[in-house]
C-alpha cells in the first residue's frame, strides 16, 4: 500500500516515492520482529521542530533515545539520551523549545514500556535538564529538599495553549487512596496544587482553560467513579450518575461552557455525546450499533474533536464538524488513501504543519508530514520497514451467531498464497480477555501465520472490548465456559464456509490467549492438532496471589470478578488441572521475568502434561518477561512456531 498509494497520491500532493524493490517470494521472519527505528513524532507548537522517539545502536543492543530535527529540512538539531535501561515512554512540548518526558523501562514485546512515574523536562538540544517528579526527587532535582521524594507517579493531563513552560501532572503516590493534579514549571521544578479528589489512579479532565471540571477514578472494588467539581461550593462531589450509566468525559468545547464523553445508559457500546457543563441539553453526535465510538481525532487546535470513529469491523469516520477547515484536508486524504485509515496526530498552533498518520489492515503504518500551504505531504517513517503491504493478508471482518443466539464479530485472515488444498486455520485468540479486543487494522502475528499459508481466525469473544458494560461482563467468570463456545461456534462457522480445511487447525494465543488455546485444547480433544501457549495463564486459582496483585485490595476484587472464587469451578476452568484430556501436541513459551503471567503457571502446566504422559515442546528464556523483548529471541519464537504447526498441521 505505501508504494501504490503514496504514487497515486503524488501528483497532486506527495512528493515522489523510489521505485519499489523487487518482492522476495517469503516474508523474512526479521520483518516481524525488528524493531522500529522511529516513532511517535511530535511536531512543536511553532512548527519548527520535529521530535521522535529512535534506536540508536549502542554496543550490542538499541537503546531509545529522542531525536529532535528541524522542519522542513528534517536536519538533526540534538539527540537526548536517558539514563540506562530508561525509556521515554511519553514526551510532550513545554514550549517551542523544552520537552517533558515521562520515564519508563520496556518489560516485554507483548506490553507497552511501563512507566515508572517519573518526569523530567530538557531543552531541545539536551541542555536545561530538570528532574520534575519521582522517587529520586532528592538526589536528581533541586527541589528535592522541598518536596521530597515522589514514591508514585505522574501523567502530562493538560499542556496550556500558550505553551509556557508549564505542565499540568496528575499524581498518584503509592498505596494512596487519593489523587492530585499540580500545575508544574518545567523550568524549575517548582509545583502547585491546583485539586485532589479521594479515589486513586484518577484522570482529571480539564477545561481549555486549565481548569479541572471531572475526575475518574474508581472505589475499593475497582468500579468506576466520576467525581465532579462544583463551582458553588468549590468542593469535589461524586457525579450523581446511574449504575446503569457509563460517562467518560474527555474534553470541552471551545468556550468551555460544555463537554464531550462517550456514554452508555443500557450497557451497551459507548456513544458520543455533548453536554453542558451541569448535564443538560445532552445530545448523540456519533453512534454505531455494533461497536462502541472510543476514538477520535482532534483538530489543528488541539481543543475539540472534529471526528470520531467506529471501531467494529473496518473503521470510518463520522464527522463533528463537516465545515472545519481540517475536516476539508482530512476528507481530502483519506480519499486518496481509501483502503486505509487516515488520521491528524499532530500539528503546529497555527496548522500549517500537520503529521499524518496513515495505516491500514495490510500496512503497518506510514507517517507524513503535510504542508498546508503547499498541499504538500513528504514521508518521515514506517512502521515496520521490512514489511511491504503488497505481500500482506487483507483482514475481512466477519460476523456470526453463538450458539446461544449471540451475535459476535471478528476477523478473517486469509494467506495471499494459493496451493491445491485448503488452508489450515489458526484460531488466534486475543488477551486480556475483559476490555481487549480486537480490530480491523495490521495485526503482526496474524501477518506472520497469513505469510506461512495459514488462515487465522480472530473472534471478539462476550467479556471483550467494543461493545459496552454488558457485553464485558457478560464474560465473567467464562474464561472456560461462554468464552470458548464462542471461539469453538466461530471456528465451525469459518470451516462450513468451505475456504479452510477443518481437520487441520491449531489454537495460539498469548497471556489469556495462551489459556484459552490450551484450555480449548483439554476442552475440545479432537478439534485441534496443536495449542501454542505464549506467555501464558494456566492455572486460575493462582491469579490473585501474584506479587503486585495480592496486595493490591482493587486488583484482588478485579480477579474475583473475573474468575471466581468457587474452588469447584476453578479447577473444571483450569488448563492446569485439565491436561489429562489433552491429545493435541503442545508448545509453550515463557519468560521467567514475566509479572504479568508469573513463570509458575508455566512451569505447573509442563508438570501437568508431563505427569499426563504428554510432554510438551518448551521454549523458556529465564531473563524474558511478558513477550520476549530481545529481536533475536523474538525471532526464535517465530521459527519455533513456524516449525512446530508445519510439523503438526502439514498432513
Amino acid at each position: 500500500m505505501r508504494a501504490t498509494l503514496f504514487i497515486a497520491f503524488a501528483a497532486s500532493l506527495l512528493s515522489p516515492l523510489a521505485a519499489a524493490q523487487t518482492k522476495p517470494d517469503l516474508v523474512p521472519i526479521d520483518a516481524f520482529v525488528r524493531e522500529d527505528q522511529f516513532s511517535t513524532p511530535r511536531i512543536s507548537p511553532d512548527g519548527k521542530r520535529l521530535v521522535v522517539r529512535a534506536r540508536v545502536p549502542v554496543d550490542k543492543r538499541t537503546v531509545p533515545m529522542l531525536n529532535i530535527y528541524s522542519l522542513p529540512d528534517m536536519k538533526l538539531l540534538g539527540t537526548v539520551r536517558m539514563a540506562l535501561y530508561a525509556v521515554p515512554v511519553a514526551y510532550y512540548w513545554a514550549s517551542n523549545t523544552r520537552l517533558v518526558v515521562h520515564l519508563g523501562i520496556e518489560v516485554g514485546s507483548r506490553e507497552a514500556p511501563e512507566s515508572t512515574g517519573e518526569v523530567m523536562a530538557v531543552e531541545f538540544d539536551g541542555s536545561g535538564k530538570k528532574y520534575l517528579y519521582g522517587y529520586q526527587m532528592m538526589e536528581s532535582s533541586s527541589m528535592g529538599t522541598r518536596y521530597g521524594n515522589d514514591y508514585g507517579y505522574a501523567y502530562t493531563v493538560y499542556l496550556p495553549p500558550e505553551r509556557n513552560n508549564h505542565v499540568l501532572l496528575s499524581t498518584q503516590v503509592w498505596d494512596s487512596r487519593s489523587s492530585a493534579l499540580y500545575d508544574m514549571d518545567t523550568r524549575s521544578a517548582a509545583r502547585r496544587l491546583l485539586a485532589s479528589v479521594p479515589t486513586p489512579e484518577a484522570t482529571f479532565i480539564v477545561q481549555n482553560d486549565g481548569v479541572a471540571r471531572f475526575a475518574m477514578g474508581t472505589d475499593e472494588r475497582n468500579i468506576d467513579q466520576l467525581w465532579r467539581y462544583d463551582d458553588a461550593s468549590s468542593k469535589w462531589a461524586l457525579a450523581d450518575i446511574p449504575s446503569r450509566v457509563a460517562m467518560y468525559p474527555f474534553a470541552f468545547t471551545a468556550d468551555n461552557k460544555e463537554y464531550f464523553a462517550t456514554w452508555s445508559d443500557d450497557g451497551g457500546p459507548l456513544k458520543l455525546i455533548r453536554a453542558a457543563r451541569d448535564g443538560s441539553g445532552q445530545r448523540v453526535l456519533a453512534e454505531d450499533a455494533r461497536g462502541s465510538i472510543d476514538s477520535f481525532m482532534y483538530a489543528s487546535s488541539r481543543t475539540t474533536p472534529i471526528a470520531a470513529f467506529t471501531s467494529s469491523g473496518r473503521p470510518r469516520a463520522i464527522y463533528l464538524d463537516p465545515d472545519h477547515p481540517d475536516v476539508a484536508i482530512h476528507k481530502k486524504l483519506s480519499a486518496q488513501f481509501d483502503d486505509a485509515t487516515v488520521t491528524l496526530a499532530g500539528a503546529s498552533d497555527d496548522g500549517a504543519r500537520m503529521i499524518m498518520s496513515v495505516r491500514s489492515d495490510r500496512d503497518p503504518g506510514v507517517y507524513y508530514l503535510y504542508d498546508r500551504a503547499t498541499h504538500r505531504a513528504d514521508e518521515l517513517f514506517v512502521t515496520m520497514e521490512g514489511i511491504d503491504p503488497e505481500q500482506m493478508a487483507h483482514r475481512r471482518p466477519i460476523s456470526f451467531k453463538a450458539r446461544d443466539g449471540l451475535e459476535l464479530d471478528g476477523f478473517l485472515t486469509l494467506p495471499t498464497t494459493k496451493s491445491a488444498r485448503k488452508p489450515p486455520l489458526i484460531l488466534l485468540p486475543h488477551g486480556g480477555p475483559h476490555g481487549v479486543y480486537d480490530d480491523w487494522h495490521f495485526d503482526t502475528d496474524a501477518q506472520f501465520l497469513a505469510s506461512r499459508g495459514y488462515a487465522v481466525l480472530q473472534v471478539n469473544y462476550r467479556g471483550s472490548g467494543n461493545r459496552g458494560k454488558a457485553f464485558q461482563h457478560s464474560g465473567y467468570r467464562q474464561w472456560g465456559g461462554k468464552i470458548l463456545d464462542d471461539m469453538v461456534d466461530g471456528v465451525k462457522w469459518v470451516v462450513d464456509q468451505g475456504e479452510v480445511d477443518g481437520s487441520r487447525m491449531c489454537a495460539y494465543g498469548a497471556s489469556f490467549g495462551a489459556y484459552a488455546s490450551l484450555m480449548l485444547a483439554a476442552r475440545e480433544p479432537d478439534l485441534f492438532k496443536c495449542a501454542i501457549g505464549y506467555a501464558g495463564v494456566y492455572e486460575p486459582a493462582i491469579l490473585a496471589q501474584a506479587d503486585g496483585i495480592k496486595s493490591n485490595e482493587r486488583l484482588v476484587a478485579t480477579i474475583h470478578r473475573y474468575v471466581g472464587t468457587d474452588a469447584a469451578e476453578l479447577a473444571r476452568y483450569s488448563p492446569v488441572q485439565n491436561a489429562g484430556n489433552i491429545k493435541a501436541a503442545v508448545l509453550l513459551i515463557h519468560g521467567g521475568k514475566d509479572t504479568r503471567a508469573p513463570k509458575e503457571h508455566a512451569f505447573k502446566m509442563k508438570a501437568a502434561l508431563e505427569k499426563a504422559g504428554h510432554p510438551p515442546e518448551w521454549y523458556y528464556v529465564d531473563y524474558e518477561g511478558h513477550g520476549f523483548y530481545d529481536t533475536e529471541n523474538q525471532a526464535e519464537v517465530y521459527k519455533r512456531l513456524e516449525a512446530f504447526l508445519a510439523k503438526n498441521l502439514s498432513r
